[in-house]
């Protein structure tokens, strides 16, 4: 929020110089981003007259003019302005003037003719960009006035920027309320009297979205000359709050938005068929903005319309067919409240950014239509003239704000701030602030004034006071705090420990969006339902994700294209499962992911160049799982999910429960996803890996250990962890090591079959074993698997 020093004084003048006063906007949680004078350094520029104005006899783009600046005497200037033209008046550099940048002015002579000054543009002045033209000032500005003086140029701009929750400070008026608290000095308000009504003439208004739009005033103002030029005094204030003079109508507008912070659209009366509807845009509606360019509204925007068509979207952006141009008589005036939460959005889903949509989504004070109404009323007529007819008003009162009473307890305020503020000073700045207070019992019943969105909580009220007592004037003590371990059970496995494990194989951590592109996901988990954002950043991120892959196998594209073929990255977070027996309807479980593409390892003489396989990424898993020291718990089973390759699929069980798959995924989804090759992606759920049973000491075993191998001929369908599980779970005495070693299918065996070569290791724990015990326990071992997978002892 940009504004001129000189008009906020105009409504409240505290004895503070520039600086402290923009220390005092900081110092109660405005910040002033800068302070800048109205106008570069410049001296010796008054106010003239163009008495005559004449072709230069050797220069066709030249002019000779005589320009009386009050001196008694005409200069003879040479200007080659195209807009320079008899009876205008100028600013006037005259011999001697310093203009910005230290430019001196002279008596030159010009192809021949003597010039004993200069006619300024704004842009030699260093008050605008504007290149086209000199400075062409009103007929009532006096000769020979020091211009700036005549424009008050001895001013400073000051920048704040405001928070999203303080909406009321978007205009003069409510900085200069809040400088007035701040400062305890009176605030000095406009002539807001209503103006004379002079014709009858109305337009009818139709509230067909009243919660969107609980009150909509109209006026007419017929016969109105909008060739007038709007005063200087107000295009100044507008440049100086960074906007531009375009016509009457629009200054005055953008004058009372910005005095009053209450936006004003104008429409051409002669354009608009019928009354005035304010209603959601129909489906596939379209409106031709302002500034040309035409939109497809979506029915949930709020549009003003005649019974044709719409005009406006409501609190954004005028219409061009119903715009107001120098050609137009009569005018329709609209001042009305819109909701937050109506046009919270939509100007940035349709690339807009204006200033009435910046506070309407703020939100504006729901009692100031009516104000800001006369107001700009009373200052079209004088610039315009015109006649007015009577104010049209359709409200529904029911939608209009409320605010609720919010208590204040001193013992809150107390403990909060940490200094005890006397009551009567507390009462006084929540008076001050439009609170109303009612003090009880030791707490305050304050009611929100409308202009104030943002009080709801006692916690508001306690910043409040903070602010106006001042942050300056609570002692800064450091917090006291008793430090003390954290209980944390030995069982439970810190999450870092599997990330840094992962590190340690060569993974790095990735971070990706929650949000996901609904198509991509859908690939990969057909039979899951997702959850859809009514409001995404954008349409592929429009979709929560139910798997972490969608991320990370973005990511692994993003780094392929950039020529990386080497790629392990793993991500821990949460994915988001619809459940409507869950708390909000969804169910949110923390997962850790991986993904391996490329190379396995480093261009390097020693490891050749071997892609990634299945087996590297189920190693990366089981190391994971044995962190665990619960290994036997685990199973790797084949299996298939709508993402993986068929036959490179596993998923992974905890104790028979279904916990996490891993394995390729499925080559028809590669292109699609932007992937260069085989991809191999793991997921298993944190709560799975995070549980570790605790050690227990054992004595170690001084007794020799013996060995058995045994080579087993097997169904190929028989998983060789099916046979290592089976022998596990027979319970044979002593046994404490089971290895298979090798895995043998072809010449020997039969089609259909495999060789699977086991090692069993015995040992007890305070004797040795004796070949009895040993071979009654390979007997018992052989049976189990005879009878369950039918295996034989190979030749």
């Amino acid at each position: 929020m940009k504004f001129s020093e000189s008009w906020l004084r105009e409504w409240v003048n505290p004895d503070l110089d520039s600086q402290a006063l923009a220390d005092q906007f900081s110092m109660a949680g405005l910040e002033v981003d800068d302070v800048l004078p109205v106008a570069e350094a410049f001296s010796g520029v008054v106010v003239g007259h163009v008495v005559s104005c004449g072709p230069h006899p050797d220069a066709d783009k030249l002019q000779v003019t005589q320009v009386d600046v009050g001196s008694g005497e005409l200069l003879d200037i040479v200007c080659g302005a195209p807009n320079c033209r008899q009876g205008l008046k100028v600013a006037v550099a005259t011999v001697g003037a310093v203009l910005p940048g230290n430019f001196k002015i002279k008596k030159t002579k010009l192809r021949g003719q003597p010039s004993h000054g200069m006619l300024c543009s704004a842009s030699e002045l260093g008050l605008s960009d504007d290149h086209e033209g000199i400075s062409e000032l009103p007929e009532s500005a006096p000769i020979g006035q020091d211009y700036r003086q005549y424009l008050q140029l001895d001013d400073q701009i000051i920048d704040i920027d405001l928070t999203a929750n303080r909406g009321d400070c978007l205009s003069i008026r409510g900085l200069a309320r809040e400088m007035s608290v701040l400062t305890q000095q009176p605030l000095q308000k406009p002539d807001l009297s209503p103006v004379e009504v002079s014709h009858q003439q109305q337009v009818t208004v139709d509230l067909q979205a009243p919660q969107a739009c609980p009150r909509y005033l109209a006026r007419v103002i017929k016969g109105v000359d909008l060739t007038q030029q709007s005063p200087v005094w107000l295009t100044e204030r507008l440049r100086r709050s960074g906007i531009r003079s375009i016509d009457p109508v629009v200054d005055v507008t953008n004058y009372v938005l910005l005095e009053l912070g209450h936006p004003l659209h104008g429409f051409d009366l002669a354009k608009i068929e019928g009354g005035i509807q304010v209603r959601f845009a129909k489906p596939a509606e379209t409106l031709t903005l302002l500034d040309g360019n035409t939109v497809e509204l979506d029915d949930d925007v709020l549009v003003i319309a005649d019974q044709q068509k719409a005009l406006a979207m409501a609190g954004i952006f005028g219409g061009e067919d119903s715009g107001v141009s120098a050609q137009t008589q009569d005018i329709l005036l609209e001042s009305a409240f819109f909701s937050p939460t109506a046009i919270l959005g939509k100007a940035r889903r349709f690339g807009l950014h204006t200033d009435a949509s910046h506070r309407y989504e703020r939100g504006v004070d729901p009692q100031l239509q009516y104000q800001a109404m006369e107001r700009a009323s009373a200052l079209l007529l004088s610039i315009c003239g015109g006649q007015t007819g009577p104010i049209v008003a359709a409200e529904a009162e029911q939608y209009l704000p409320t605010r609720e009473q919010v208590k204040l307890r001193e013992s809150r305020l107390a403990q909060v701030l940490g200094v005890t503020i006397d009551t009567n000073v507390v009462s006084d700045i929540l008076t001050r602030l439009g609170l109303q207070p009612q003090y009880a019992g030791a707490e305050w019943t304050c009611q929100a004034p409308a202009w104030r969105f943002d009080i709801a909580i006692e916690e508001d009220l306690i910043e409040e006071v903070a602010r106006i007592y001042g942050y300056n004037r609570i002692a800064a003590e450091a917090p006291a705090a008793q430090l003390r371990m954290t209980e944390r059970r030995e069982s439970q496995l810190p999450l870092t420990a599997l990330t840094d494990n992962l590190v340690h194989r060569g993974y790095q951590e990735a971070i990706t969006y929650s949000f996901v592109d609904p198509k991509h996901q859908a690939l990969l988990f057909n039979e899951t339902a997702a959850l859809s954002l009514p409001n995404p950043i954008s349409v592929d991120m429009s979709s929560m994700r139910v798997s972490l892959w969608p991320g990370l196998i973005g990511a692994a594209s993003y780094n392929q294209k950039r020529q990386q073929q080497q790629i392990a990255l793993f991500e821990s977070g949460l994915r988001f499962i619809a459940d409507d027996n869950a708390d909000c309807g969804v169910q949110q479980q923390p997962m850790l992911a991986g993904l391996r593409a490329g190379k396995m390892f480093g261009e390097h003489w020693s490891d050749g160049d071997r892609a990634v396989d299945f087996y590297d990424v189920k190693g990366d898993v089981e190391a994971l799982i044995a962190q665990t020291a619960d290994a036997a718990q685990f199973r790797f089973v084949a299996d298939q999910h709508p993402a993986l390759h068929p036959g490179q699929c596993a998923a992974i069980y905890k104790a028979g429960r279904l916990v996490g798959y891993v394995g390729a995924i499925h080559p028809q989804f590669e292109k699609p996803l932007g992937l260069n090759g085989r991809t191999f992606v793991f997921e298993i759920e944190q709560a799975a890996l995070l549980h570790r049973p605790l050690p227990e000491a054992q004595t170690i075993s001084k007794q020799p250990s013996m060995r058995r191998d045994i080579a087993l001929v097997v169904s190929t369908s028989v998983a060789a962890g099916e046979v290592l599980a089976a022998i596990e779970n027979i319970g044979v005495n002593q046994l404490v090591g089971l290895n298979l070693f090798d895995v043998y299918r072809g010449q020997g065996v039969a089609d259909g079959q495999q060789s699977l070569a086991l090692s069993l290791t015995f040992q007890h724990p305070e004797r040795s074993l004796d070949e009895h015990e040993v071979n009654e326990a390979m007997n018992t071992v052989v049976k189990k698997l005879e009878s369950e997978f039918q295996a034989t002892l190979r030749d």
